[in-house]
């Protein structure tokens, strides 16, 4: 009995003893709780004149609390750029105001050394609403300034590596392109590239070049996708073409070609595919201008502008994607190009571009806008036609989501051809 009294005297005793340490603690803690709270406390009279001050604030700046009460103001422990601003905006503010929060300023230590801290000041009125002095709570920031120090840092490494990664996308992509369209006797030959994103490479790619015997061979196509991948298939595709052309020249067999070869480097899991127009380009010696063989493997038709102003799409119906199927379908179709005619040929990037991204508006542009384009552009010329295209991109802002590859092709009429 005398141990289970014990025991239960000892239960008794230990919320009594909790209530006594409870109650020292609130009894040493008011003053202690200023002196050495894990923030600064500063008191000053109306003029700035410091008043009272606490250890921890003492602590932070070096100084003896008789070095600055009633010596010394709240102004005099600020940098020189944190005395302009106290004077011209926050003590006006704080008279207007009678509180202002989160302000970053800068103290100066009694070693010289600086202090980055965060302050907020409010003013003590009587209860005859007269203001009696002004209270700050002064917390450390050197630990947030390094931090915001750290973050611009990564900041401009991020900066920099996205100038560098912007460099090395924009010469990637010099390199996907032909630096100059070669020169045609008897047909004039613009080209333009537009950039959809600076932080991407893009995968529509183009090019011109002879092929012996007066022929030539055009090709403009786009690669799914976008980044190193595409790129990747940009430059085997460019290549496999022109290696392709000059075995056997006809359009149709210079797709086979590629099909095959996308078939079977990319399969399984990551299949890669394009689109891609291929074009045989010969002079017609009969009826003027030349003959253009076109085939296409699942690309937008050529547009083609007629020097009697009228426009028309030319039929490639039933072309698959090159690099999908191991025997892909490939239309081809035959064009007399006559002079004073245009032919425009194009990525999906022009007509799926958005035409009012910036209200937010889905319409594409569509392939319909595009055939009216042409039919009010006609009779025009390669050079005008691509200036006209690149004008048109820029109406659409934002909404070219896709970088967006054009080339056109025409021939000149003869002075005599001019006067009829």
């Amino acid at each position: 009995m005398c141990e289970a009294g014990d025991a239960a005297g000892s239960r008794d005793r230990a919320p009594l003893d909790e209530k006594a340490r409870f109650s020292a603690l609130l009894e040493d803690s008011a003053e202690d709780l200023y002196e050495r709270a894990p923030c600064g406390y500063l008191s000053t009279l109306l003029d700035g004149r410091i008043a009272k001050i606490n250890a921890t604030l003492l602590d932070w700046l070096g100084y003896e609390r008789d070095d600055l009460v009633g010596r010394r103001h709240f102004s005099d422990l600020l940098t020189v750029g944190g005395k302009l601003y106290h004077e011209t905006h926050f003590a006006p503010l704080l008279r207007m105001q009678r509180e202002v929060s989160g302000i970053a300023l800068e103290l100066k230590a009694a070693d010289g050394s600086r202090l980055p801290v965060m302050i907020t000041s409010t003013v003590k009125t009587g209860s005859d609403g007269q203001a009696l002095l002004i209270r700050t709570t002064v917390f450390d920031a050197r630990d947030r300034r390094a931090y915001e120090r750290e973050l611009l840092r990564a900041r401009r490494e991020a900066d920099l590596e996205r100038d560098r990664l912007k460099l090395l996308n924009a010469t990637l992509q010099k390199t996907l392109l032909p630096p100059v369209l070669a020169s045609v006797p008897g047909l004039d030959v613009d080209a333009h590239y537009h950039v959809a994103s600076v932080d991407e490479v893009g995968g529509d790619f183009y090019d011109l070049f002879p092929l012996g015997d007066g022929t030539w061979g055009l090709f403009l196509g786009d690669v799914c996708g976008k980044g190193v991948a595409a790129a990747a298939i940009t430059s085997l595709a460019r290549y496999t073409l022109r290696a392709a052309a000059v075995h056997d020249p006809a359009p149709a067999a210079v797709l086979a070609s590629l099909n095959t070869v996308l078939n079977h480097e990319y399969q399984g899991t990551d299949p890669r595919f394009c689109t891609v127009v291929f074009g045989l380009l010969t002079p017609d010696p009969l009826r003027g201008g030349f003959r253009i063989t076109l085939a296409s493997g699942g690309h937008p038709p050529a547009l083609l502008m007629r020097a009697d102003g009228t426009a028309d799409y030319l039929p490639t119906p039933g072309g698959q994607l090159i690099g999908v199927l191991p025997d892909a379908h490939i239309a081809t179709t035959t064009v007399n190009l006559a002079p004073g005619d245009t032919l425009l040929l194009h990525t999906d990037g022009l007509t799926e571009a958005h035409t009012h991204a910036v209200l937010g508006g889905k319409e594409r542009y569509g392939d319909d806008a595009l055939l009216d384009f042409g039919r009010q552009l006609a009779p025009t010329t390669a050079s005008d036609t691509i200036s006209a295209v690149r004008e048109l991109l820029g109406t659409f802002g934002t909404g070219v989501d896709d970088d967006t590859a054009i080339v056109a092709v025409h021939v000149p009429r003869t002075p005599s051809e001019e006067q009829q």
